[in-house]
């Protein structure tokens, strides 16, 4: 393992020049960190989404194009030396409003990736000269040189070997000289299309370039000082959680945590990088660690929340006492490439769960030809405006009146789907949006503030 650090930078901390200031002081006081992933920077993402699903009223297509001009020059203006880069950055801008205009026509997953890459593209070309204005040779790099996926558009997968073998030949010989500057979230097949790892890649992203150049730590920068209880926005009395086990962070991520992407943690796991999450806006307060092993590890840790479910329930009398139908179910869904979040099951009933991983926002949709499949075999129903709230801890299927103590609480609640058994991490159910942030509070008043 090499005394490499990576930091990563998400939207909110390359949001305007200040924002960005601090980061460049952040990687300035750690002279191990060799390697600064970012994101595009605050609400431009969102913008590229809109204009990747079509926009056709040209008035509206033209006021969010500025709104990116808008966005980027108000920080490039604060250079000393803008006009090294701003040939770049209009250069990326005409594509975007060419690819703006295409999607009005026509819109494709492989476009949106086209068009979304270009906030990142944008954000690290203003990030290296800001470094370099303040006396750092800095580089930056397109990570798609290294960042090798599938060609799955908007959710691709990375190709770990090839990614490896290119972060050696093209990143590590960088660091000898610079501190490389390079972008979250985006990829290139093999074939050298722009792809993207799905929304919120961006963390994934760095933990995989920190495996491949077998960096000593990976750090996550963002806009809370690290991990909390729940999200504070939510409870006021969420608490910061100083250290936490990448099996509790892991279940935390994938059930709603916006703090860390759900994959970001399983490279650093292969190679038991620790990973610090921080606040680039207050760095001096501290942090969280996720390391494989934790001084503590209490029965309750988190409650999470993720919005946007999809619930699809299937009946069939022929399931009872029968075998093979689960087989069927699942292999209507792998042939319309349906990814399956949660399920349970009864004699005659299994009702599962969809969540967006792609970059495109919004509840998943159940793919129609997938439906019209599955109704030639059972009843189908599809539900939406669903939440999911998980419970985090460790080893809460051997604790004796865990149950009652959550199902007690949340007594007034219509629960639609519980989940508990199959992990000694978590707990999970279904309700819809409008109590959702309701349990989350009763839960955390409950388990964490009593």
């Amino acid at each position: 393992m090499s005394a490499i650090n990576v930091a990563k930078f998400g939207g909110t901390s390359v949001a305007n020049f200040e924002a960005m200031s601090r980061c460049a002081a952040i990687v300035e006081n750690n002279p191990n960190t060799k390697l600064v992933v970012i994101s595009a920077c605050s609400g431009v993402t969102n913008v590229l989404v809109e204009l990747a699903n079509g926009v056709p009223d040209q008035s509206r297509r033209e006021q969010l194009l500025q709104q990116l001009v808008d966005i980027h020059f108000s920080i490039i203006n604060q250079l000393k030396h803008p006009e090294v880069i701003n040939d770049a950055i209009n250069e990326i801008l005409t594509k975007v409003s060419q690819c703006a205009e295409k999607a009005t026509s026509e819109t494709s997953e492989q476009l949106t990736d086209q068009l979304v890459s270009c906030g990142e593209l944008m954000s690290t070309h203003i990030l290296c000269q800001l470094m370099n204005e303040r006396g750092h040779k800095s580089e930056r790099f397109d990570i798609r040189t290294v960042m090798k996926t599938t060609s799955v558009f908007g959710n691709a997968e990375p190709l770990l070997d090839e990614i490896s073998i290119a972060a050696q030949a093209h990143l590590v010989p960088l660091f000898k000289e610079s501190i490389v500057i390079t972008q979250g979230f985006i990829g290139s097949d093999l074939n050298n299309k722009t792809t993207t790892l799905g929304r919120g890649g961006s963390d994934y992203s760095a933990a995989l370039v920190a495996e491949a150049i077998s960096a000593s730590g990976l750090e996550i920068w963002t806009d809370v000082p690290g991990i909390y209880t729940t999200d504070p926005r939510i409870a006021p009395q969420a608490q910061p959680i100083k250290e936490i086990s990448f099996s509790e962070a892991s279940e935390m991520a994938n059930f709603g945590a916006k703090i860390l992407h759900p994959s970001t943690l399983v490279p650093a796991l292969r190679h038991k990088i620790p990973v610090f999450v921080g606040s680039s806006k207050e760095p001096e307060l501290g942090g969280t660690w996720v390391t494989q092993e934790v001084e503590s590890a209490p029965l309750f840790r988190a409650v999470t929340l993720r919005g946007n479910q999809t619930l699809i329930t299937l009946k069939s009398l022929n399931m009872f006492q029968a075998s093979g139908f689960l087989a069927k179910v699942f292999t209507i869904l792998a042939r319309h490439k349906v990814s399956v979040d949660l399920i349970t099951t009864s004699e005659i009933s299994v009702s599962l769960t969809l969540d967006r991983t792609n970059t495109q926002g919004g509840a998943p949709q159940l793919p129609a030809a997938a439906q019209q499949e599955l109704e030639e075999l059972c009843s189908v129903v599809v539900e939406q405006n669903l939440s999911l709230v998980a419970l985090i801890g460790n080893n809460m299927g051997q604790a004796k009146g865990t149950a009652k103590q959550i199902f007690g609480t949340l007594e007034d609640h219509n629960l639609r789907m519980i989940c508990y058994g199959a992990s000694n991490h978590n707990l999970c159910f279904l309700l819809h949006e409008s109590s959702a942030r309701h349990a989350v509070q009763q839960l955390h008043r409950q388990l964490f503030e009593s």
